[in-house]
């Protein structure tokens, strides 16, 4: 159990990184990850949905290089404005900018599985 439990904990640090914010840990009202513009609720699995993977590599494959690619998931039903939109991370880190200097987390190192 110990190996899971590091594991989900290494990924939150390394998000946190990459997003230049604060692993705030576990704890009632707490996100995973606090920086001074968003929060992120980061989830570790072993592996992700093939459709959802399927879509970001669809967007990809058709956005440009002035073009973020994203996938937007609407549930029939909810408002539009209610749709979750995803990204690659590396996507998100390249367009809205770099890893804060200083940084002493890898983020080339892939996390284990449990």
């Amino acid at each position: 159990m110990r190996r899971h439990t590091t594991t989900w904990k290494a990924t939150e640090r390394r998000v946190a990184a990459v997003l230049g914010g604060r692993r705030m840990g576990p704890g009632a009202d707490r996100a995973d990850v606090r920086t001074d513009w968003l929060t992120a609720e980061v989830k570790h699995r072993q592996a992700l949905p093939r459709w959802l993977t399927d879509a970001l590599a669809q967007a990809r494959s058709y956005s440009t290089e002035s073009q973020l690619p994203v996938a937007v998931f609407h549930q029939a039903g909810d408002r539009i404005l209610d749709a979750v939109i995803c990204m690659k991370l590396r996507d998100f880190q390249s367009w809205f900018g770099p890893v804060p200097a200083g940084d002493e987390v890898s983020l080339d190192v892939e996390v284990s599985r449990p």
